[in-house]
C-alpha cells in the first residue's frame, strides 16, 4: 500500500474520530428539559426549555413526578421550589402539539399525557411539604397546574397568568375546574371563558398568587428560602411576605379588572353560556362588548363544557375534579375542535378556527352530557 494511500486512511480514520468525539461532546452537552437538585436542604425543581418557554411535556413529568414524591418522604428535604429557565417564562403551557399529533393517530401519549400530568397536579395538591412556585414569567395551562396547587405561588411584574384554552377547542384544565370557581364571585369563570390575561401584581389581586415579590428580589428570596432549617408553612410565610413588604413596584396602580368586579359577577351570573352572552349583549356598555366579541370567538362547545366543568367543580375535592377533566380531555381527543383550534392558534396561526357545531345554540345539552360520561375502566383512579 503506498505512502499516499496510507496517509489517507490514517487522516480519515482522525477525521472520522474527531466527528466521533464531537458527537459525543454534543450529545453529552444536551441539556436535561428539567433540572432536579438538592440546595442544602430544599429540592429545587428547574423548568428548563427556555425555547419554549418551559412547556411541559410527558418526559419531564415523568422526572418531576417520582422526584417529588421521594423527596417528600426524605427527612433531609424540608421544602421545594419549583421554577424557571431562560428569563420569559416559568411554564407557558402542556406541549398542545405532541398531544394533538398522538389524538389524530390514536397514539397513547394523548391519554398518557393529561393522566400523568392529572397525578402530578394531584401530588403537589396534597403535598405534605412547603411548595413554593416562583411564577415569574408567563404562567399558563400546564403551568398553571405547576404552581397553582401548592401552599405558596409568588408572582413577579414579569407574570403573566392565562387559561386561553377555550380559544383551542380544550378547557381550562390541570385542576382548573377546583380553582377558578373558588376565586371571589363570577371572577373565575371570566377568566376560564374568556381567557382574560393578568399581569403581574393582578395576578395575587385575583387569588391567584399567594404573594407579589419583584423580579431582582427572587435570587435573594431563593437563597433565604434555601437556608431555612426544617421550616414549618409559617416560616415560609414569613420570608416571603417580608420580601413582599419590600416590592412596592406597582402597588399605587389599582387592580386591573376594579371597576369591572361587579359587572363581572352580574354579567357572568346566569344558568347557561347563552345566557352570558345574552347579558352582554343587552348591557351594551364598552367593556361587556369587548367580552361578548372575545367570546364569540372561542370554541361553543370548550365553552359550554368550561361552564358546566366549573359549576360541578365548585363543591368537588380536587382529585375528583381531576378525574372529571380526565374524561373531558378524551372526549375533546375524539371531538374535532381541539384539533382544528390548534391548527388555527398553534400551527398555521391564520387565527380563523372553523368549529363545529358553530354556535352555542348548536351544541346540545345530550353532547355536554357526554363529555362528562365515565370512561369506565380507563377513568382515572387515584
Amino acid at each position: 500500500m503506498s505512502l499516499t494511500v496510507l496517509t489517507s486512511v490514517s487522516r480519515l480514520k482522525s477525521v472520522c474520530r474527531l466527528h466521533r468525539i464531537q458527537g459525543h461532546m454534543m450529545s453529552s452537552h444536551v441539556e436535561p428539559e428539567v433540572l432536579l437538585e438538592k440546595v442544602g436542604r430544599a429540592g429545587v425543581i428547574t423548568m428548563n426549555r427556555p425555547k419554549v418557554l418551559n412547556a411541559l411535556n410527558l418526559t419531564m413529568i415523568r422526572q418531576i413526578y417520582p422526584q417529588l414524591k421521594k423527596w417528600e418522604k426524605d427527612s433531609e428535604t424540608h421544602i421545594v421550589i419549583i421554577k424557571g429557565t431562560g428569563g420569559k417564562a416559568f411554564c407557558a403551557g402542556g406541549d398542545i402539539r405532541a398531544v394533538t399529533e398522538a389524538g389524530k393517530v390514536g397514539d397513547s401519549l394523548a391519554q398518557d399525557f393529561f393522566r400523568e400530568e392529572y397525578f402530578l397536579n394531584n401530588a403537589i395538591g396534597t403535598y405534605r411539604k412547603p411548595y413554593i412556585a416562583i411564577i415569574d414569567g408567563i404562567t399558563m395551562g400546564g403551568g398553571v397546574g405547576l404552581s397553582v396547587h401548592g401552599r405558596f405561588r409568588v408572582a413577579t411584574e414579569k407574570t403573566l397568568f392565562a387559561m386561553p384554552e377555550t380559544a383551542i377547542g380544550l378547557f381550562p384544565d390541570v385542576g382548573g375546574g377546583y380553582f377558578l370557581p373558588r376565586l371571589r364571585g363570577k371572577l373565575g369563570l371570566f377568566l376560564a371563558l374568556t381567557g382574560f390575561r393578568l399581569k403581574g401584581r393582578d395576578v395575587q389581586r385575583a387569588g391567584v398568587a399567594t404573594h407579589f415579590v419583584e423580579s431582582k428580589k427572587i435570587p435573594d428570596l431563593e437563597k433565604e428560602l434555601v437556608d431555612l432549617k426544617s421550616p414549618s408553612d409559617g416560616d415560609v410565610s414569613k420570608v416571603l411576605e417580608s420580601y413582599q413588604n419590600q416590592s412596592s413596584l406597582d402597588s399605587e396602580k389599582p387592580f386591573v379588572l376594579d371597576k369591572h368586579v361587579s359587572d363581572i359577577d352580574r354579567l357572568f351570573s346566569s344558568s347557561s353560556v347563552e345566557g352570558i352572552m345574552q347579558n352582554l349583549k343587552a348591557d351594551g356598555s364598552e367593556f361587556a362588548r369587548k367580552q361578548a366579541e372575545t367570546l364569540s370567538k372561542m370554541s361553543p362547545t370548550s365553552l359550554k363544557i368550561t361552564y358546566r366543568q366549573l359549576q360541578a367543580g365548585a363543591t368537588l375535592s380536587l382529585q375528583d375534579v381531576l378525574v372529571m377533566e380526565y374524561r373531558l380531555t378524551q372526549a375533546c381527543m375524539r371531538g374535532c375542535d381541539f384539533y382544528e383550534g390548534v391548527r388555527a392558534v398553534l400551527v398555521d396561526k391564520d387565527q380563523n378556527p372553523k368549529w363545529k357545531p358553530a354556535t352555542l345554540e348548536e351544541v346540545s345539552d345530550q353532547s355536554v352530557d357526554q363529555c362528562f360520561s365515565s370512561l369506565g375502566e380507563k377513568d382515572l383512579t387515584f
